[in-house]
């Protein structure tokens, strides 16, 4: 089972603030102990959203719309990805996360992904499953 654990930005993510060398250091031990644990999949944060752009389809078409998108009640400042036996053992991950507002009150959120076979049989699942998710993997 994947799970993401996704960083909620802040006005200080988006003004393209850096973390704090004590943030950083908790980042890296907390990663450290996800890889030594075999769980890691990825983990990255994002710049902002002034650096980053959508594409949104209207009438059928594509419309590049460049950020910022201030309009956005909850933008996402970065993620850790993780495979786990069960939700169980993703949530006592989640709950060793580092506060990524230190000693403001805050939330991660945890998703987890669908895997293919969440969708049922189906050609186009195993076409993807053949020509794709085996080639990335």
């Amino acid at each position: 089972m994947r799970f993401m654990i996704i960083v909620k930005a802040t006005p200080a993510t988006e003004a393209g603030r850096m973390p704090g060398e004590s943030m950083l250091k908790a980042m890296g031990a907390f990663h450290e102990e996800l890889v030594r644990a075999g769980v890691l999949l990825d983990a990255n944060g994002l710049k902002p959203t002034s650096k980053g752009f959508r594409v949104q389809y209207s009438g059928g078409k594509p419309v590049v719309i460049d950020g910022p998108f201030a309009e956005a009640k909850e933008l996402i400042a970065g993620y850790t990805l993780i495979q786990v036996n069960s939700r169980e053992e993703a949530i006592e991950w989640a709950k060793r996360f580092p506060n990524p507002q230190r000693d403001e009150d805050c939330s991660v959120e945890v998703r987890q992904l669908y895997e293919l076979d969440d969708f049922g049989p189906s050609a186009a699942v195993e076409q993807m499953r053949e020509e794709v998710y085996a080639k990335i993997k």
